[in-house]
């Protein structure tokens, strides 16, 4: 009886995934528990921690045919594989997206180029670790810390690369107020992040009409390689800014965003299975991720004390730092350490300016890449 007992118990294993759960599984599912922990705890970016988060424990629950073809998040990846989700995310921000701090003080666009050191030192350090150059320049993009762009141009030259890219790539963006404000304070004085700026001067209606139109002229000219992304994002600005299409922009901005949100997160944690994940290639992306972060944070910073040898009028260099393309959450990095030297220092639509500028210098980075590495 006991015998058979213990047959019967060895077959039902063998029909359910507990054969072929090993540590590997464990770890990772602790990883995804973390992500939703700093999510909920700390309100480290919910919405895209919990949602990768909860597919990362999913995707290493071995039996589960989520992630197989055919299953629910493996549909999900698909639209972020075939390049359909990052234009449609830039949509969604783009008619979220006020650039009149940008088109008021072009002169923070400078912090917008200097903030992305990282990407190319990321990209180097990479080559020198025996990864192709195509790898190594989609390695480098995650210093960017813009996830759209990462994901379009990971998927251009190393798609093979693009769970451990995403993954860096948001997990970052998620972390950065743990990661960036060390390194403000650390190059930089009291007395710089003390400094107040000048209120920026009213930007009119037609500025604001005629940029996205500009803009996307000029991207379709000069970048092709990433006009699919620029373009989407010139198209939400002007359904925002030409005042006649609420509809359409309060759908883009909320409920389209929403859906996207959801499908990116599910998509993006659904990769993070313990079989391909846990790698030594794994670590040394992760690895470069957080050394291009922390360069593109210190480049900023230093472009921003540079740039006050020449001026006449200072602006705060923890502005520097808001060069990262992560719209908004740079820019509210920079505003939050510059409120705790002092609470009436209210630095957010200034950061906003070079912050958006951000966005246009990874989409120049990455369209540089393109065009030099190949577009396959």
């Amino acid at each position: 009886m006991l015998d058979q007992l213990i047959a019967f118990a060895q077959a039902l294993e063998s029909q359910t995934g507990l054969s072929h759960f090993w540590w590997g599984n464990a770890v990772m599912i602790a990883i995804g528990a973390t992500m939703i922990y700093l999510a909920v705890s700390k309100k480290y970016e919910p919405l895209l921690l919990v949602g990768i988060g909860f597919s990362c424990i999913i995707a290493n629950v071995p039996g589960s045919d989520l992630i197989l073809p055919g299953g629910l998040f493996n549909y999900a990846y698909q639209g972020v594989a075939l390049l359909i989700i990052p234009p449609l995310i830039f949509f969604g921000v783009g008619a979220m997206t006020d650039f009149g701090p940008m088109i008021a003080n072009p002169k923070l666009v400078i912090l917008g180029a200097a903030a992305h050191l990282g990407i190319f030192v990321a990209l180097i350090l990479a080559k020198l670790l025996g990864f192709t150059l195509a790898e190594a320049g989609a390695i480098g993009i995650i210093g960017g810390a813009d996830g759209p762009m990462a994901i379009f141009v990971t998927m251009k030259l190393a798609p093979h690369l693009l769970p451990q890219v995403s993954v860096a790539a948001y997990s970052y963006m998620a972390l950065m107020p743990l990661i960036q404000p060390p390194v403000m304070r650390l190059l930089t004085t009291r007395k710089e992040r003390l400094i107040t700026m000048r209120q920026s001067r009213p930007v009119s209606r037609l500025e604001k009409i005629a940029f996205p139109i500009v803009i996307g002229i000029v991207v379709n000219l000069f970048l092709p390689p990433v006009a699919p992304l620029i373009t989407m994002l010139m198209l939400g600005n002007l359904f925002r800014e030409v005042l006649v299409v609420d509809r359409l922009v309060k759908t883009a901005a909320n409920d389209l965003m929403n859906v996207i949100i959801i499908i990116l997160t599910v998509a993006i944690g659904s990769t993070m299975n313990a079989d391909s994940f846990l790698t030594i290639q794994t670590v040394q992306i992760v690895v470069l991720g957080l050394v291009a972060f922390i360069f593109g944070t210190a480049s900023g910073v230093i472009g921003a004390k540079i740039m006050n040898l020449f001026l006449k009028e200072k602006i705060n260099p923890l502005l520097g730092s808001a060069g990262i393309a992560s719209v908004p959450i740079a820019a509210r990095v920079s505003h939050i350490v510059a409120l705790r030297e002092n609470p009436t220092n209210y630095l957010i639509y200034h950061a906003m300016g070079p912050n958006l500028a951000g966005v246009f210098g990874t989409a120049i980075s990455g369209g540089i890449m393109l065009a030099l590495i190949g577009v396959k």
